[in-house]
């Protein structure tokens, strides 16, 4: 038995219609640009007025010498030249990369060690996050307020603590070591609640079986976290290390107030180097000019970091 296949399958379109597929293709294609365009609408805004014009603002105004009161003298790239030779400058660039690479894996190897230590059924599990994760949302000064007193050199709490076992305390604000080592702690410190958060979340989105099946092949917990754990982990890890040094080249607020860049330059960060320019010696378009130079670093750290990544991924 023979069947034919349905009038309205086989029997061909109106001339009209193959006419108009096309115009509607192209309709529905501007329909669906406009609906992205309306919901992009409020971040390209918000990202325009925010980010982007205040960037463009600044880099005008790095080609000026201005003190920010009566009229700017336009200088070209003056500034930039003078920045190159400018002792200070290298030097708060290398304590800003100190800073970074001291404090971001400390903060990455120890906020997975609190997550692997509370990922479990315990109790008190959600008190022992809050109080990891509370130094993350305090404010910076208060932060910085409180390790002035843990670190001071003569009453400091730890230095009482060093002496009372017979040890000599530590110059914590007189010796660019300890000033750094200070700073250092203070920020790893408030680091780790953070670190820990995001790895819980990442360990909980690994599948209990990859575990089941590596603890039934024979692996113990040292090379279950070595073999499985830790690659699972390495997006949260990505974007922990990306997010470490960004915030590591913005560091500010505990710098100013734990050592105000001292003692010397020891411990003068980029951002703190740039507000001193801007608003102590009112050099405001110096102080541009270094933060035209610590986005670019920002920039090109990020963009390598994101390409070896991807290279890693690819070759896996």
């Amino acid at each position: 038995m023979t069947t034919t296949a349905p009038a309205a399958v086989t029997a061909p379109l109106p001339e009209d219609d193959e006419e108009q597929r096309p115009t509607r293709k192209r309709r529905g294609a501007w329909k669906d640009s406009a609906a992205a365009w309306a919901m992009l609408s409020p971040n390209l805004l918000v990202f325009g007025l925010f980010l982007l014009l205040p960037l463009l603002a600044t880099f005008w105004l790095s080609l000026y010498s201005s003190s920010g009161f009566g009229p700017r003298e336009f200088i070209g790239f003056e500034n930039y030249s003078e920045l190159f030779g400018d002792d200070t400058f290298w030097r708060a660039t290398l304590n800003t990369g100190v800073y970074a690479l001291l404090t971001v894996p400390v903060s990455l190897v120890l906020g997975l060690g609190v997550a692997l230590a509370i990922n479990r059924p315990m109790r008190g599990r959600g008190l022992l996050r809050g109080i990891y994760y509370v130094p993350y949302v305090i404010s910076g000064v208060v932060i910085a307020v409180a390790g002035r007193w843990v670190f001071n050199e003569n009453v400091g709490v730890v230095n009482r603590l060093l002496r009372g076992a017979g040890l000599d305390g530590v110059p914590w604000q007189s010796d660019g070591v300890g000033a750094m080592a200070s700073l250092v702690l203070i920020s790893v410190w408030t680091k780790i609640g953070f670190c820990m958060v995001v790895y819980l979340a990442g360990l909980q989105s690994i599948p209990t079986e990859y575990l089941e099946a590596a603890q039934m092949d024979g692996a113990g917990r040292w090379t279950r976290l070595r073999h499985v754990i830790v690659p699972l982990l390495k997006p949260t890890t990505v974007f922990l290390v990306v997010l470490g040094v960004i915030e590591s080249f913005q560091v500010f607020d505990i710098v100013y107030v734990l050592t105000g860049g001292g003692p010397g330059n020891a411990t003068e960060m980029l951002v703190t180097y740039a507000y001193a320019e801007g608003f102590d010696a009112r050099r405001q378009g110096y102080a541009a000019t270094i933060g035209v130079v610590t986005y670019l670093l920002i920039a090109v750290l990020t963009a390598l970091w994101w390409r070896r990544q991807k290279a890693t991924e690819a070759d896996q």
